[in-house]
């Protein structure tokens, strides 16, 4: 209904407000079980649902508004206030506050949840307990997004992916500047209005370095920080071995370069 008086369509739903209940479910492009995954919805984030059909909920991600299908067994409608979340690349949740306890899950960069303080060492969260050091009050933001982004090296490269279990190109730029608490679009052409451009290319740490379909980070002068599909991981490595991969295709393979 927001954009009543904006566009003509037959009629308008008010979106509702749900949250995710598992530790991350794919946002898909198309409601069939293997279509492709777009995106990922991390746990407590919140999914605004304008319709259900086949037990498939379609909808926007209230974080980016990125439109998809969610499986809606895993979205819980309504939820207590969220206080807290992960800071860093997997948290694990133990059955007790001590860590020779059994793991019971784990939850991934950016999650959201309600937590308790219980000791020194541990909040009680999500059905158990979470490490301190892996949980941040949900204001509470990382300095550097270049170090955030550094804590996802050799992770796995996936399409749509946000996780240290899998993570894309654009995903690895949202969750890192998300982690210092400034707001990223999804995807690498939406991204790449963020900052202000460098003119001169003299590139700094923390630009944002763009490609056709593409973005990483510089993390030094030279080097890029990126998830990329060619060494199926997130790796640094120079700039220039980048530029000389796509050569063959793109006369001028850097599109834009941003600083924040």
């Amino acid at each position: 209904m927001a954009l009543e008086g904006l566009v003509e369509v037959p009629c308008f739903a008010a979106p509702i407000r749900h949250r995710l209940a598992v530790q991350q479910a794919p946002i898909r492009k198309a409601p069939e079980a293997d279509a492709v995954a777009v995106s990922e919805l991390l746990s407590g984030e919140a999914f605004d649902v304008l319709d259900v059909s086949g037990g498939v909920a379609w909808g926007y991600s209230a974080h980016d508004h990125y439109v998809g299908y969610v499986d809606a067994a895993l979205l819980s409608e309504g939820a207590g206030a969220l206080t807290h979340r992960i800071a860093a690349p997997t948290a694990l949740v133990f059955t007790k506050p001590d860590i020779k306890s059994t793991v019971i899950g784990a939850l991934p960069m950016g999650a959201l949840t309600a937590a308790a303080a219980h000791d020194e060492k541990f909040v009680s969260a999500a059905g158990g307990y979470v490490h301190r050091r892996h949980i941040a009050v949900i204001d509470e933001y990382a300095a550097d997004p270049v170090a955030t982004a550094e804590l996802f090296l050799g992770t796995p490269y996936k399409w749509g992916g946000r996780t240290r279990g899998g993570i894309d190109c654009s995903g690895l730029v949202q969750i890192a500047l998300g982690a210092c608490g400034i707001d990223c679009p999804r995807d690498s052409d939406m991204q790449a209005a963020l900052g202000q451009e460098v003119e001169d290319r003299r590139y700094r740490r923390g630009d944002l370095v763009f490609f056709p379909g593409h973005v990483g980070f510089m993390f030094d002068e030279t080097r890029l920080l990126h998830a990329n599909a060619f060494f199926m991981s997130t790796v640094i490595e120079p700039l220039d071995d980048v530029v000389g991969r796509l050569l063959p295709q793109y006369d001028a393979p850097v599109t834009a370069v941003r600083r924040l």
